[in-house]
């Protein structure tokens, strides 16, 4: 679910739009049931043990239910931020040195994720989210202030991202174009993002990753949100880990898919069709697409970025020609190798990482220099970037 601002909107999320596990057959609906009760016999022992399944985050504040409905203004219509599968988003206020609540217009807005009561998987999105961003620090995943875990409550508290989504940017009428420039930005700080992910010892997979899950601060750059689905990587000698398929169409990996097996090369896939959006404006799916609802960007886009006569043709028109042809040619070469087929032919988060600075253009708006200026200066830069970028994802 984003984490964003401006009037209320109803946010894509993960357990909306889930793909269904593709083993299913005669039966399935005998064995959801089953599955549900399992759900509901487990969830009063969970809600029991949840404290102490916290410990290892107990550098997080941990407020009381009363302390969010003060600070959300009582969770008032006027303070939704947005709504999606987990929940609620609102908007609060919290003094920025001793994080109690304060009135609207002081101290620092946040952003507080209220779960619902009766969202059985949602309790598990709660607790894996607190564990991985409440001990996970970086530049672009979204900074957890704190939780709450009281009675049947449970909430939390995040850093307040003014720009919003990278959805809304995209594809919200009556928003102001994201130049060639910021949109590159953003495919830095995504791939920067996941590549931090991919070189922990535990190797994490984020699964989640599409444009309502990136989320923008006030200079538009990019952080990951939404932590609820991601997962420990395979250790040792496994080559993956075996999970039921849970994701969303459009993203998520055709492997990954079809087997349930997850690997780091499942966000690679994602990453591909985010980089795909960034170029098109189009949406991973949808009814406005070219091919309508039932072809996905990627089904659509293919046959372009194989060939390099035709490649420019998937650019957002409303680009107007202002961004680097090279860089174009470049960046739909890097999502085409993403979105291989093959998971292990395409490259890993460190080799996308080194791609996508190549794409950076120079610091002016593009649409100030021309697009042979802007790939030169660009390159020019690619060093440095490499440098800082590389040393802080490690």
């Amino acid at each position: 679910m984003g984490i964003c601002y401006g009037k209320p909107v109803r946010l894509a999320h993960a357990s909306s739009s889930l793909l269904s596990d593709s083993r299913t057959g005669p039966g399935s609906e005998r064995k959801e049931y089953s599955h549900r009760q399992t759900l509901e016999g487990s969830l009063g022992h969970a809600l029991k043990s949840c404290k102490s399944d916290l410990s290892a985050v107990s550098h997080l504040k941990s407020f009381t239910f009363n302390d969010l409905k003060n600070a959300t203004r009582n969770f008032r219509a006027d303070s939704l931020l947005g709504e999606g599968g987990f929940g609620y988003v609102f908007k609060g206020w919290l003094d920025e040195n001793t994080l109690t609540p304060c009135k609207p217009g002081t101290g620092m807005v946040v952003a507080v994720k209220k779960l619902k009561p009766e969202s059985f998987q949602g309790h598990r999105e709660w607790l894996a989210e607190v564990n991985y961003l409440g001990q996970l620090r970086h530049e672009n995943l979204v900074r957890l202030i704190g939780y709450c875990v009281e009675c049947d409550n449970r909430l939390l508290v995040y850093e307040y991202m003014t720009k919003g989504s990278l959805e809304n940017h995209l594809f919200r009428k009556g928003v102001q174009l994201m130049t060639w420039g910021k949109r590159m930005h953003v495919a830095v700080d995504v791939a920067r993002g996941l590549a931090f992910l991919h070189s922990l010892d535990a190797n994490v997979i984020y699964r989640d990753l599409k444009a309502s899950n990136i989320l923008l601060d006030s200079e538009f750059n990019a952080k990951l949100s939404d932590f609820g689905l991601a997962r420990d990587g395979p250790d040792g000698d496994r080559t993956h880990v075996s999970t039921r398929v849970i994701g969303t169409r459009g993203y998520a990996a055709p492997e990954y898919v079809a087997t349930g097996h997850l690997t780091p090369k499942n966000d690679v896939y994602s990453f591909g069709v985010v980089l795909l959006e960034l170029l098109s404006g189009k949406r991973a799916t949808g009814e406005e697409n070219p091919g309508g609802a039932e072809e996905t960007l990627v089904e659509w886009a293919i046959p372009f970025l194989s060939d390099s006569r035709r490649v420019l043709r998937i650019m957002d028109t409303r680009f107007g020609g202002q961004y680097s042809k090279k860089g174009a040619q470049a960046a739909a070469a890097l999502a085409l190798w993403c979105l291989n087929v093959d998971p292990k032919l395409r490259p890993t988060m460190d080799e996308v990482l080194l791609a996508t600075l190549k794409l950076l253009p120079t610091p002016k708006d593009i649409s100030r220099t021309s697009p042979t200026q802007a790939n030169n200066a660009a390159n020019n830069k690619i060093s440095h970037h490499q440098k800082r970028v590389v040393t802080h994802s490690r």
